[in-house]
């Protein structure tokens, strides 16, 4: 049996290396063998973080029997659905169609052709070795029937697989939306509908930039006391298995982090005081301290488990806590934390359903918790750096820095940024991943080009470097060209991509913004600093979807619906003109993107006309062109309030400036 995965650039795949499974990574050698052998593909897909994943490793993988069964039987292809999002989706797909549900680990069964005729999740190993041997029995005594499950399977999967698209969402579209959205929300509790609850980040975006204070404030503040979030140590898990936001599912995910930090960023600009700025520094510690990799990018995730046991990591009982802090501090802490038995065999996870008392008692208390539970087995990580993931980082981390003036927030924001443009694009494309530094061979999809755009763009907001406006503009260029459907909207996977049995495309949001909305809000704002028409209406049209979605489907296009209120709102745009040495610069830099603005965009600059660089054969617009004829008022700092490029009168104060951005 050969290791095939030894060489893999995804923690998942090499914890599957060793396994007696002859495992294949995806790619054409594992469909050539499955045809030369003419047995069916076992479709294996997962992620490090996945606990059931580890379950069915445990129990099925790494058992010689069941090996025994998959070796003889079948060809078999172990996938990471965060390396390959394409392949996932084609398979959730067709697991969601046949099963009417879905999840990791996915178990499918296909042709040769990579045609799917039975899906499945987690199996526990009886069923599964059941399952094996039928799958065998059926394919060899019957195999016609498999071949045209399969086809049907795949015609049903690319009949009418598009969404309808409307116009460009209106102020009445949007107020449908929240209305929507009251329907479902848990007035008692925060967030949409009942366990488990994931945390709801692009709604709650719309929801701070249409002044829906009450759905976002409550959802807010409900995830910051509960469970869900790491109370000792910041950042927040993935979901919480109850509706009230106890009990976590403890896998931590960059991707939730990045959203969640923007967000409560975004909560205390609009007066979430500071519970707000509490929580967003503390996760953007954790970031820096927990997921920062040797390269400067950011890691994918945290395991649930640690020692085999899911949470071990972070629940504690009354008499851990004494004996780190003492009976008194023990006792405190036990009634702050709401210590009563939350989880499993006596152990909670940590809340904080009120204010303590002693801020510094408080302080104190954590610190030395924290040092403690620093002492025990970690969780895993997987230290592989994706691209898209961390264009929300690099968004999260370079406003969040600006906004609460932490220079080392930038710093990392930019650190990450110099590693994907070294690293992970590659004559001009992208690649997903990359792991110790080492690029990966999987192509970027729609998602890595929008939500890296859209970091850049925001990074260059804060710090001003065109370089990274100029990158952005690069990456929406290979969108518009190669991932266009030419129906306004966009398919997931670019025009010369690996042909799959179905071009994934999917407008809704998951757990993070979908391709084609992270795609509009970089176009959006890329057209508005560079005054392009281009990208301009190619944001517009891909909003197309928001239109139907609103009414009744409002949670799944959260980031369509905040990216609409900022095209209603124009967005509007902000030049900053003056030194990037002197601090009035600096002070009407800050106050534009502390405005309560959905969606402004920033440009700084020396002005002037001034592109950053004196290469003429780079197109115009890879310049803040709205920076471009915008000049100092008496040698002052000034600031150009815009909309469509049409600026009403300058001013050189944050006073006036602020005035400006509120009329």
């Amino acid at each position: 049996m050969m290791n095939r995965l030894k060489d893999a650039t995804s923690p998942y795949l090499l914890q599957h290396a060793d396994n007696p499974v002859d495992w294949h990574p995806w790619g054409e050698e594992a469909f050539a063998e499955a045809r030369r052998r003419d047995v069916p593909l076992l479709i294996s897909v997962g992620y490090s973080a996945c606990h059931w994943c580890h379950v069915m490793a445990h129990e099925s993988f790494e058992d010689a029997e069941t090996a025994r069964l998959m070796n003889e039987h079948f060809v078999n292809i172990k996938v990471d659905r965060e390396e390959r999002p394409d392949v996932d989706a084609v398979y959730m797909g067709a697991t969601q169609a046949m099963t009417h549900q879905g999840g990791w680990p996915m178990t499918v069964f296909a042709t040769p052709d990579g045609h799917p005729f039975y899906c499945g999740t987690y199996f526990p190993r009886p069923h599964f070795q059941r399952l094996l041997t039928e799958v065998h029995n059926v394919w060899t005594g019957d195999k016609e029937s498999l071949l045209r499950q399969g086809a049907k399977v795949v015609e049903a999967l690319n009949t009418n697989t598009t969404l309808p698209s409307g116009p460009l969402p209106g102020a009445d579209t949007l107020d449908r939306a929240i209305a929507n959205l009251r329907e479902t929300f848990d007035a008692a509790n925060g967030g949409f509908g009942g366990a488990p609850k994931f945390p709801p980040s692009m709604v709650l975006e719309f929801l701070l930039r249409s002044g829906e204070r009450e759905m976002s404030g409550k959802t807010l503040e409900a995830m910051a006391r509960g469970g869900m979030y790491d109370q000792l140590g910041g950042g927040f898990a993935r979901y919480s298995v109850d509706a009230e936001w106890v009990v976590p599912h403890f896998e931590k995910m960059l991707y939730d982090n990045a959203l969640l930090l923007r967000v409560y960023t975004h909560w205390w600009k609009t007066g979430g005081g500071e519970p707000a700025q509490r929580v967003a520094l503390e996760t953007a510690g954790w970031l820096l301290r927990e997921m920062r990799t040797p390269e400067g990018g950011f890691a994918s995730a945290l395991d649930a488990d640690s020692e085999g046991v899911e949470g071990k990591f972070y629940v504690w009982t009354p008499d851990e806590l004494r004996a780190v802090l003492g009976d008194d501090d023990g006792r405190w802490a036990a009634e702050l934390f709401d210590v009563t038995g939350t989880f499993e065999h006596g152990t909670s996870v940590l809340q904080l359903p009120g204010d303590p008392d002693d801020p510094g008692r408080y302080a104190s208390v954590r610190e030395r918790l924290l040092a403690a539970r620093e002492r025990r087995v970690r969780p895993g990580r997987d230290d592989k750096v994706v691209a898209s993931w961390n264009g929300l980082a690099i968004a999260a981390l370079a406003e969040t820095g600006l906004v609460f003036e932490r220079p080392e927030l930038v710093a990392a924001a930019t650190g990450a940024a110099d590693l994907l443009a070294g690293t992970h694009l590659v004559d001009g494309r992208l690649l997903r991943t990359s792991r110790d530094g080492r690029a990966g061979t999987n192509d970027g999809v729609l998602e890595d080009y929008a939500d890296l755009a859209e970091g850049l763009i925001t990074l260059y907001g804060v710090t001003g470097e065109a370089r990274w406006l100029r990158l952005a503009g690069t990456l929406l260029d290979t969108v518009l060209d190669g991932f266009a459907d030419g129906a306004g909207g966009f398919y997931d996977t670019a025009d010369d991509a690996e042909r799959l049995f179905q071009r994934p495309q999917d407008p809704t949001d998951s757990a993070t913004p979908s391709g084609q909305y992270a795609a509009a809000g970089a176009l959006l704002s890329y057209g508005a600093l560079t005054g392009s028409t281009r990208h301009r209406e190619a944001a517009h049209a891909a909003l197309g979807t928001v239109s139907v979605l609103a009414d009744k489907h409002a949670r799944f296009a959260g980031w369509g619906l905040a990216v609409a209120r900022a095209a209603l709102a124009g967005p509007v745009e902000v030049a900053v003109v003056g030194p990037h040495d002197d601090p009035r610069t600096a002070a009407l830099h800050r106050a534009a993107l502390l405005a309560d603005v959905p969606g402004v965009v920033v440009a700084l600059g020396p002005g002037d006309g001034d592109r950053g660089s004196g290469d003429p054969l780079v197109p115009r617009q890879a310049y803040p062109a709205l920076l471009e004829g915008r000049q100092p008022v008496g040698e002052a700092p000034t600031a150009y309030v815009c909309r469509g490029f049409t600026c009403r009168m300058p001013v050189t104060t944050v006073e006036d400036l602020r005035a400006e951005l509120a009329g």
